[in-house]
């Protein structure tokens, strides 16, 4: 029997088994077998892992940026050579499938692609002779340690939302990643000293609350990038602001779906079933509510039906899988109660997930964590599954009666992350998009997760903060912007001025 791994953290520069001696176990989600011990920080190792970031600042800082791209372009090409390391680790630790696991990985990389492109991100702006003699020019310059908060479901693609874009701006970076699967964390940062990154640029403590809160009100973090459920998300906001930090919090999400009675149904089902359940729904950006705008519920629902109960759940790592398990037995039992709230409020349960034999999941998942695809039809906006987000392989179905009524319905919700629509008419398509109060939204799109150069984040209770996570709000979340006002004596007037200088 092979004994768990040990998973330690990473701080200046080598792993550290932690001073707290506290740790938690690593589970495969797939068999629901101990692989691992993570390390639990205390506030003494998050200490550590910002003095580190501390003394390693101000190198990093004047470090001119071309020369933190050119860590950056090696970091890349390594992602490239190690892509398929990450991906099983990711899988073995998160549970979704293989070439899911891979696809966080791309998205990833494209954010350090981005990133690499600082040297011109960075440049500011410059007036010459705005009054007499006086030239005027911006820039913009790091913040000093910087922290990132990142969930379960994409432990290496969110932290890289993050990081490249911080040390490609001269801070330097503590990361605090899930302690459900930890693994990518501690291979990233292995791959960034192999770029040549300086020791104590980056660091990572693994671990929980306790971690969290450390960073919070630490007096050397100067900005704290976090992504999670609402309500840490509210919180977390709250806390960062009144120790005096830069926050960014993305929180939850409820993503509808539209259909229009024009669509293309069989291309409206293929986005409905994979934006669903695609990572066991374990997405921020699932779709997880159909609004079956007509006649679209009867001509749509048999397909989806059909499409839900033929799913290949399986273990990620079989080539085959379109699903794989739950992330933990937790999940998985929340899950359960919210698929059971529904039933109770009355909701029509057209394929029950809580169903599923894990025998069909493979060879040794009998121990696992396992649910199939669950659909909704008839729900309303008093039930739970409507309301609350359910993180899990469930896609509830409303029917209303017209574009207006589906757009209303999702103004009445909380959450403003993202929303799509599925039609053909152009017009349609044009005013959903202008009007509709979400943060990202898609046409004929399921998942429209922005692409590295452009910002993510939501509307409404998906974000806490003004700035998006990457593209250029990220670059402006991770610096502060800097006026200079310049003139030489030789052009300096004589004798002192007691007005407020204007340029009439």
């Amino acid at each position: 029997m092979s004994h768990p791994t040990p998973i330690p953290h990473w701080i200046d520069g080598r792993r550290r088994p932690g001073a707290s001696g506290r740790t938690q176990p690593v589970t495969n989600p797939a068999t629901g077998a101990v692989t691992g011990r993570v390390a639990l920080a205390s506030a003494a190792d998050v200490d550590a892992a910002v003095q580190a970031a501390a003394a390693a600042w101000p190198a990093w800082a004047d470090t001119p940026p071309v020369r933190r791209a050119r860590v950056l372009f090696r970091f890349l090409e390594l992602l490239h050579r190690h892509h398929d390391e990450l991906a099983r680790a990711i899988t073995a630790e998160h549970g979704k499938t293989l070439a899911d696991a891979r696809g966080e990985v791309q998205r990833g990389i494209e954010i350090v692609e981005f990133a690499c492109g600082i040297p011109q991100l960075l440049k500011g702006a410059y007036t010459e002779q705005v009054g007499g003699g006086i030239d005027n020019w911006t820039l913009r310059q790091p913040l000093g340690v910087v922290a990132g908060v990142t969930p379960f479901n994409f432990p290496a693609m969110v932290p890289m939302w993050m990081f490249p874009l911080a040390l490609a701006c001269g801070n330097t970076f503590v990361l605090k990643p899930s302690p459900l699967d930890p693994t990518p964390s501690i291979l990233l940062a292995e791959l960034l000293r192999e770029a040549g990154l300086p020791d104590g640029v980056f660091n990572v403590v693994q671990g929980d609350r306790e971690a969290v809160e450390a960073l919070l009100v630490h007096p050397q973090v100067a900005a704290l990038s976090f992504v999670g459920s609402t309500a840490v998300a509210r919180q977390l906001y709250a806390t960062g602001a009144a120790h005096g930090k830069r926050v960014q919090a993305l929180g939850g999400a409820k993503n509808h779906m539209v259909v229009m009675p024009d669509a293309d149904l069989e291309q409206a089902v293929d986005a409905l079933i994979g934006a669903a359940f695609g990572s066991a729904g374990e997405r921020c950006m699932a779709i997880s509510v159909g609004v079956l705008v007509g006649d679209v519920a009867e001509r749509i629902l048999p397909a989806l039906e059909a499409r839900t109960r033929a799913l290949k759940v399986r273990d990620g790592l079989d080539p085959q899988a379109e699903m794989g398990p739950i992330v933990s037995a937790a999940a998985r039992q929340r899950i359960v109660e919210l698929i059971d709230s529904g039933v109770a409020e009355g909701a029509r349960l057209v394929v029950d997930g809580r169903a599923f034999d894990p025998a069909q999941a493979g060879p040794g998942c009998a121990g696992g964590f396992w649910l199939g695809g669950t659909l909704f039809d008839h729900v309303q906006p008093h039930m739970r599954i409507w309301r609350e987000e359910i993180f899990g392989p469930v896609l509830s179905c409303v029917r209303v009666a017209t574009l207006s009524e589906a757009v209303e319905l999702i103004h009445r919700h909380a959450y403003g992350n993202g929303v799509a629509c599925f039609t053909r008419d152009g017009h349609t398509a044009r005013e959903f998009a202008r009007r509709v109060q979400v943060g990202m939204v898609g046409i004929n799109v399921p998942i429209p997760v922005p692409m590295a150069w452009h910002g993510f984040g939501g509307w409404k209770a998906s974000l806490f903060g003004d700035l998006h996570v990457y593209g250029e709000e990220g670059v402006r979340f991770y610096t502060r912007q800097k006026s200079v006002m310049q003139r030489w004596p030789e052009s300096t007037p004589q004798g002192p001025s007691f007005v407020m200088p204007t340029n009439p």
